[in-house]
């Protein structure tokens, strides 16, 4: 069963106190279908050893699910790649498995504490080491790293069912990798830190919106998001080519939040050293514009020639926080880039979302402004 987000614009609405329909959503959206999910997300990639245990007891099996032994709580061992697998304390396998003992049961890699247990598996650069979570429990921490668990528990809940829905995209476009579903870090993931992440915010957060996603035409959508866009957000194909019918540019609600507005100087030495082909760099000059003004292409003009960035490149290029500014030539031959927005501008703006929730939108709401013509689904297991 899903129900259309179909919500009329937000923008003409000085004071957000009635919202009828989204009233007769929760009204109707009573305990959807819930359906368990495994998420592996990957912790470590390549290494050659990897600190790894459990605060409780933990079982250690091995590729065959044969229980080799115990490791004892809150002690800490190192596992390590070897010729034909993985060495951990005394045993040697194809590759471990941690499995913690009792409820309260959490297992540590590397440096933090995770829900789930852990697969320690060679890879061609060394070991990888995944967390196999539950979708919801990895949602506990993903919330708390995305937003502050001190806003308001709207926007937490539009955070949630964009992050779920996030996770169980990538995870269909990882369906060919064997070994894991995600990665922890935020540029090309979400950002999963375990157990330190957590909060009573977080909980409710998730709880609250149990089992829902994002859909368009019964497909999961790729629901990015980003922290602020500065007024405005793009079109998806202005940004990385491709367009998609629900990520359409919306009038965002962020102009007043100091990290969307940024300053950068650069020396052509510096341009010279991120962009390689031009040598000496003697002028920045954008060269398309979104409609919302965000730099689509830029070049760069040094005394060996020049070259057009374009796209999410222009912001990734010069470690930018948005492709929305302007150049400025200093006498002293140096650049001056003033920019709004950050991040890539596609989806939901985080800070919009905050403030939309201030002035009294819920959760709905928010996702329908910055999804268009969106569906909210139960998941279904695969």
């Amino acid at each position: 069963m899903k129900f259309q987000l179909l919500f009329g614009s937000l923008l003409s609405q000085t004071k957000v106190r009635h919202w009828w329909l989204g009233i007769l959503l929760w009204l109707v959206l009573v305990a959807p279908a819930q359906a368990s999910v495994i998420l592996r997300v990957a912790i470590e990639r390549g290494v050659n050893q990897v600190k790894v245990g459990s605060n409780t007891p933990a079982i250690v099996k091995d590729s065959s699910g044969r229980t080799l032994g115990n490791l004892p709580g809150m002690s800490a061992f190192y596992a390590q790649a070897v010729p034909g697998g993985v060495a951990l304390d005394k045993w040697q396998s194809g590759l471990f498995w941690i499995e913690p003992t009792g409820k309260e049961g959490l297992v540590y890699i590397g440096d933090r504490w995770f829900r789930g247990r852990t697969l320690v598996i060679p890879s061609e650069k060394g070991l990888d080491v995944v967390n196999w979570v539950d979708l919801e429990e990895y949602l506990y921490s993903v919330i708390g790293g995305e937003m502050s668990s001190s806003w308001p528990q709207e926007a937490l809940k539009a955070q949630a069912i964009a992050a779920r829905t996030y996770a169980l995209y990538k995870r269909e476009q990882q369906r060919r990798n064997p070994v894991y579903d995600l990665g922890d870090s935020p540029d090309r993931w979400q950002i999963y830190k375990g157990v330190s992440s957590e909060s009573p915010a977080t909980y409710t957060a998730v709880d609250n919106t149990a089992g829902q996603v994002l859909t368009y035409n019964n497909n999961l959508i790729l629901s990015v998001f980003h922290a602020c866009s500065g007024g405005h957000t793009e079109n998806v194909e202005d940004v990385w080519g491709n367009p998609l019918p629900y990520l359409r540019a919306v009038q965002d609600f962020d102009q007043n939040i100091k990290e969307c507005n940024w300053e950068r100087s650069f020396t052509p030495a510096e341009i010279s050293a991120r962009i390689s082909g031009v040598g000496n760099v003697k002028d920045v000059v954008p060269e398309a514009f979104s409609p919302f003004r965000s730099v689509k292409a830029l070049r760069i003009v040094g005394d060996k020639g020049s070259k057009v960035i374009k796209g999410e490149a222009v912001r990734t290029a010069l470690k930018l926080r948005s492709t929305r500014f302007n150049v400025t030539r200093r006498e002293d031959g140096s650049f001056i880039l003033q920019g709004l927005g950050f991040g890539h501008g596609l989806g939901m703006s985080q800070w919009g979302a905050y403030n939309l929730a201030l002035r009294g939108a819920n959760h709905l709401q928010i996702l329908g402004h910055y999804y268009r013509g969106v569906a909210l689904t139960p998941i279904k297991a695969k």
